[in-house]
């Protein structure tokens, strides 16, 4: 299992690594394959010094690091950056990918790495730890005092992400702002996770569901989550995920619960992606799953609610992680579940007062019921006739999946 701890310079994400490696993960460092890509006689450094030009180089034929740090952090050295960064990624990658290949398929390989600033890039790991600071001045105090000069440190902070985006892409975010007993807790925490995450993966086995209703506060996480979440779905599959469901509406009261769709072509067509999903850490849920409640004529004209809709078949994935509820619904794509779960959280996204609604029909159920399973049942009257309402929005507005 592949988990990444990223973080600006001066965080402490090596930290966070090496704590992790002190816990029994396997720990990869980026910067160490960074500079053996690089060595002499390396197509990393023939890369470089192409790019660059020879005057990079030292007299013993090495890379002068100092001079290419100039290059690329100097004034104007932006795109510099990008051209260094795309000759050494792909191949520190590379390197990180060897290692895991090599790993027992329940083992969990820790990827120290500085740079993880996409949405693919985050999903190509099976979690993904960022760690950060309040603020750039304890950072910058911590790369003075390793002995770099202050106005090197500020061009390094400056030149990376910043947390805020940083954070986005991260399924967990540790602060070590504080003392090093806050981190090393919060790390033994995530040890503890990591271990169930992989041993529940290489099971083929879904975290265990809350069998009892709990309602959060809108977070806005919830939406950061639901991308990388549905990112990890697409690039395992080679097909688009969206993130439905009360978590991909703002401002919303939900359960903890990320719901994610993956349209398939049918059930076989559902059924031929179990082990790609296994691998990524969506492992199928054992049973027969149907869309009960709602079926809804497509025509846009028209609306019909019935007990069961005749495609309502679907199969439902969860996620190996026991730190993050994840359903991953397949459904036929056109069918009326398909649809309905597209139609659903646009609606709610776009009309105020249907949103507040839905919330306060939430919080009384939560209060009645204490399985999920009524809580979830006791909706269908509301969405019974909410299903037209936001039949007629979607024909008012032009809306279409």
């Amino acid at each position: 299992m592949s988990v990444a701890v990223t973080g600006g310079i001066g965080a402490g994400k090596s930290t966070v690594a090496q704590l992790l490696g002190e816990s029994g993960f396997t720990v990869v460092d980026s910067d160490r394959l960074a500079r053996e890509v690089v060595e002499p006689g390396t197509d990393g450094l023939r890369a470089v010094v192409d790019t660059f030009g020879p005057e990079l180089l030292r007299d013993d034929g090495s890379l002068d690091r100092a001079a290419l740090a100039a290059t690329v952090f100097g004034p104007g050295g932006d795109e510099r950056r990008r051209q260094l960064e795309h000759i050494i990624h792909p191949l520190v990658r590379a390197g990180y990918d060897a290692v895991v290949r090599d790993s027992a398929p329940e083992s969990v390989v820790v990827n120290d790495i500085p740079l993880v600033r996409e949405l693919r890039v985050a999903a190509g790991f099976h979690l993904v730890v960022g760690v950060g600071v309040a603020d750039d001045t304890t950072r910058l105090a911590r790369l003075v005092q390793r002995g770099m000069a202050e106005s090197d440190a500020r061009a390094r902070i400056d030149a990376q992400l910043g947390d805020e985006a940083r954070r986005r892409l991260c399924d967990v975010w540790l602060d070590n702002g504080g003392d090093q007993a806050a981190l090393a807790d919060a790390v033994s925490g995530l040890a503890q996770r990591l271990r169930g995450f992989a041993g529940n993966r290489a099971a083929e086995r879904a975290a265990p569901y809350p069998s009892v209703p709990r309602l959060l506060a809108p977070d806005p996480r919830w939406a950061d989550l639901g991308a990388l979440l549905a990112a990890r779905v697409t690039a395992a599959t080679g097909r688009p995920c969206a993130h439905i469901g009360s978590t991909s509406v703002p401002g919303l009261v939900a359960e903890p619960t990320i719901d994610l769709q993956l349209a398939v072509g049918s059930m076989a067509d559902a059924d031929a992606l179990n082990v790609a999903l296994a691998g990524a850490g969506f492992p199928s849920q054992p049973g027969e799953w149907r869309d009960q409640h709602l079926r809804l004529d497509l025509s846009p004209d028209r609306l019909s609610v019935a007990e069961q809709s005749d495609d309502g078949d679907k199969r439902l994935h969860g996620n190996a992680d026991p730190g993050q509820t994840v359903n991953l619904h397949l459904r036929v794509r056109n069918s009326q579940g398909w649809y309905w779960n597209l139609l659903f959280p646009a609606w709610l996204r776009a009309d105020a007062a249907a949103r507040d609604e839905y919330a306060s029909l939430k919080c009384r159920l939560v209060e009645q019921h204490r399985s999920t399973a009524e809580y979830s049942v006791g909706k269908d009257p509301w969405m019974r006739a909410a299903a037209a309402r936001a039949q007629r929005w979607a024909d008012e507005t032009g809306w279409v999946p």
